[in-house]
């Protein structure tokens, strides 16, 4: 083995670290994902319910709040690369 090649150690090491940044960030995701639900359910679906399909204007409103929710995930995510760099 060549002095700059890791060793097996250190290769679990790595991996054992990219499964819990993966974990962490799956996690993150699924909370994110059910706020998101949460939130845009809440603001957009009438109660009690009167049919078994959402309506046209349910269905508009899923989708502006849903865009919105993704493009302030994306404008942190931005900020937050901006800085760590």
């Amino acid at each position: 083995m060549a002095a700059d090649e890791p060793s097996s150690a250190e290769q679990q090491a790595v991996a054992a670290a990219a499964l819990t940044m993966a974990t962490t960030e799956l996690e993150y995701r699924v909370q994110l994902l059910n706020s998101m639900v949460g939130t845009c359910h809440e603001r957009c679906v009438a109660r009690p319910y009167k049919e078994g399909t959402l309506s046209v204007g349910e269905n508009s409103c899923l989708d502006r709040c849903c865009a919105k929710y993704w493009q302030v995930v994306a404008i942190v995510g931005q900020l937050l690369g901006a800085q760590n760099k």
